[in-house]
């Protein structure tokens, strides 16, 4: 299988990020980028460079206000007396309206959901060339490639057009769906990361053109909290076409399963002709965030279940973290590709 990456994605290196009010190291780490490589080497696949495809494609997506936040913002905040050695937000707007303040500041709580997106100085890097990889993958998939997997780091779900969140600043798979829709497919999003897609699903909420699925725990008492319920079906043109399918915590493969039976019934409504799995490997029943009990075989039962709809997948990374069966999980999903 063909596998896109970009090394200038390791430059970007939070350091904490806070939860319960306590500052926490990192666990989107660079050394994610290693096991997740060595997992997807185990699984045969075979890794290029991805091109640069500009910043169009991505600005498709990302208003200019948000890129130009994103490619200066540490410079700026680098002013401040005083000022930590990460961009990290203190105070948030209780509406996102026509104000915009001239702050570092102030603009880093307009742009940055949570305290979990730490911007340093290699961060634009890494997010740009995490986008390239997955716009790479969607130019081998226009291009006739069966299956591609794009290790984009860091992840993209969480991101908004204008907002970071969650570990995310530019978002990978809306970025290739868009992509391949201008190719002229018709692209469904299939999210399986634990934490619900909410910057996906923010996106393409308003439109009919691009499928978002997402299958994850509950938000009701999980991250992100505020966006994930079943009833957010979409707006205007775009009712009807997102479906949130939240379960609950501890949810195990064959209850997962099911899930993604119904999630996958959805993606042949639409009619869609790729789908775009934006591919979180934290469901696992080791992973950090403990949301899912879904096993390493489950990961495979799932990746077939996909594959079998018979339609060309790009396979973009997103969550998943450092744990002994990290890459383990991901050579599964990989292989279980494969084997359909």
């Amino acid at each position: 299988m063909k596998a896109i990456l970009d090394d200038r994605q390791r430059v970007h290196d939070p350091k904490m990020f806070m939860a319960n009010g306590i500052s926490l190291p990192n666990p989107e780490k660079p050394e994610r980028i290693e096991v997740l490589r060595a997992g997807a080497e185990a699984a045969n696949c075979r890794f290029e460079t991805p091109a640069d495809h500009g910043l169009g494609p991505i600005a498709a997506l990302h208003s200019p206000e948000y890129l130009v936040f994103l490619q200066t913002i540490h410079e700026r905040w680098s002013r401040i007396e005083g000022a930590s050695d990460e961009v990290i937000p203190n105070i948030h707007p209780d509406m996102r309206g026509a104000s915009y303040p001239q702050s570092a500041v102030g603009q880093a709580g307009f742009h940055q959901a949570d305290t979990s997106c730490p911007i340093s100085t290699g961060t634009w890097e890494s997010a740009y060339w995490s986008a390239q990889t997955a716009l790479s993958g969607a130019s081998a998939v226009i291009a006739g490639a069966g299956a591609v997997y794009a290790l984009s780091r860091p992840p993209g779900h969480h991101a908004f057009g204008d907002l970071a969140g969650g570990f995310c600043f530019l978002n990978n798979s809306a970025i290739a769906a868009e992509a391949l829709l201008e190719a002229g497919l018709r692209p469904a999003i299939l999210d399986v990361d634990v934490h619900h897609g909410n910057g996906t699903q923010g996106i393409f909420y308003h439109r009919r053109d691009v499928l978002t699925v997402s299958i994850h725990a509950d938000p009701i008492r999980f991250y992100p909290f505020f966006w994930g319920y079943a009833e957010e079906r979409g707006t205007g043109e775009g009712l009807g076409y997102n479906l949130n399918i939240p379960l609950p915590r501890s949810t195990d493969d064959n209850s997962y399963l099911d899930a993604l039976g119904a999630a996958l019934g959805r993606i042949q409504a639409f009619g869609a002709d790729v789908v775009v799995i934006a591919l979180g490997l934290d469901a696992h029943e080791n992973d950090p965030f403990q949301g899912f009990k879904v096993t390493t075989n489950g990961f495979a039962r799932i990746a077939e279940a996909v594959v079998n709809l018979r339609k060309p997948v790009l396979i973009v990374q997103e969550g998943g973290y450092i744990q002994p069966d990290l890459g383990i999980n991901l050579t599964s999903f990989l292989k279980g590709c494969q084997r359909a």
